[in-house]
């Protein structure tokens, strides 16, 4: 699109945890040239993408690319790596839909929830494991719902160390994590780790993407009905040759191409650094007015903080407001969490001075 079109409409600044804020440079970026996905303009196209996204993922493993949301990986993840029982791990919405996607696609499953907000513990997975009988475990990175971060490289620990645990698969979604907190996905010895180009990657919605550990791929060689559009095997085979089986969203990997050369400008410490910068301004403004959180401290996500309605605000109301000054924040998300909740992301390209913005406009909401 563009600038003449895209200046002609509303903006609506989004401080929603997804679909994020996008730059008009990255918007502007889809608009190359298109090239054939078997071209050799495609393949250096996805040749030059691939070693920043092993950066993004702190992996040497290859990274596989989807055109889908997450939530295909999700179901990709059980197709090609549990056989046995799964152990859902839930503390939010979205880790609840991977359980539901678990049992969607057959796999023997048990559930270990806690209250939506607080973590999951290492200790706790530790003593589910102890029985024995799983070969893999899904948990969600950074639970979108909730505002909560799980500490993963614990846990993985916990994994390592419980009974048949170096055979156990690690599953994270780290949709709403990757890129605006930490995740060694090489360090911590993850196996699946996903995540979605419209969170803290700061791009349009429609990709996805995957690393997956050597011990995963050996383990999807022996599972049956691995499925097709997301089988790991054949991805994995075509990702060799800096391709993908099916046609991928080429206008997106240009875009993915842009945003990965800002991000590696910006250095990924420095990229945690400011979503932690601006997750401390966020918890101090809700605090300073009296608001409470979702999430218990040291366990509250750098990228979306979920905030109590204590005070019963008219959320809806709060975003017609905000509307009105061209800029929206989100609900909570569900039955649960919905009206008794907001949320506030602080994620991908955001700076402390658009967050200072919303803060300034939520004040005068509230001052009437």
């Amino acid at each position: 699109m563009s600038d003449l079109n895209r200046n002609s409409k509303t903006h609506i600044k989004l401080y929603i945890p997804g679909p994020t804020e996008v730059r008009p440079e990255i918007l502007d970026a889809q608009t190359e040239w298109m090239v054939g996905h078997r071209m050799p303009e495609c393949v250096e196209l996805v040749g030059r993408i691939q070693p920043k996204l092993q950066k993004v993922f702190f992996t040497s493993r290859r990274v596989l690319i989807s055109a889908s949301s997450g939530t295909g990986f999700w179901e990709g993840a059980v197709r090609n790596c549990a056989d046995q029982k799964v152990l859902n791990c839930v503390n939010g919405a979205f880790s609840d839909r991977w359980r539901e996607v678990t049992e969607a696609n057959g796999k023997a499953n048990e559930v270990l929830e806690v209250d939506w907000g607080q973590p999951i513990l290492p200790e706790m997975i530790a003593e589910r494991l102890a029985k024995g009988g799983f070969d893999a475990v899904t948990i969600v990175h950074n639970e979108t719902s909730a505002g909560v971060e799980n500490p993963i490289k614990e846990i993985a620990q916990a994994i390592r160390n419980a009974p048949g645990g170096d055979d156990i698969m690690i599953m994270v979604d780290t949709v709403s994590g990757l890129s605006g907190a930490p995740l060694d996905f090489d360090g911590w010895d993850l196996d699946i780790a996903l995540t979605s180009s419209q969170k803290a990657f700061a791009l349009p919605a429609g990709l996805a993407f995957c690393a997956v550990s050597e011990r995963a791929m050996e383990k999807a060689k022996t599972v049956k009905n691995r499925g097709y559009y997301f089988d790991f095997i054949t991805l994995d085979k075509y990702m060799t040759k800096n391709q993908t089986p099916a046609t991928p969203a080429i206008s997106l990997l240009f875009a993915l191409d842009r945003q990965l050369d800002d991000m590696m400008a910006e250095g990924m410490e420095a990229r945690f650094a400011r979503h932690l910068a601006m997750r401390d301004m966020t918890i101090a403004w809700a605090a300073n007015h009296g608001f409470e959180f979702l999430a218990p401290e040291g366990y509250r996500s750098p990228t979306v903080t979920c905030v109590k309605n204590n005070l019963q605000i008219d959320v809806p109301a709060l975003n017609n407001f905000l509307r009105g000054r061209g800029m929206i924040l989100s609900n909570g998300y569900g039955s649960r969490l919905k009206n008794v909740t907001f949320r506030i992301a602080h994620m991908g390209d955001m700076y402390p001075t658009d967050m200072e913005e919303l803060f300034s406009n939520v004040d005068d909401f509230l001052s009437q």
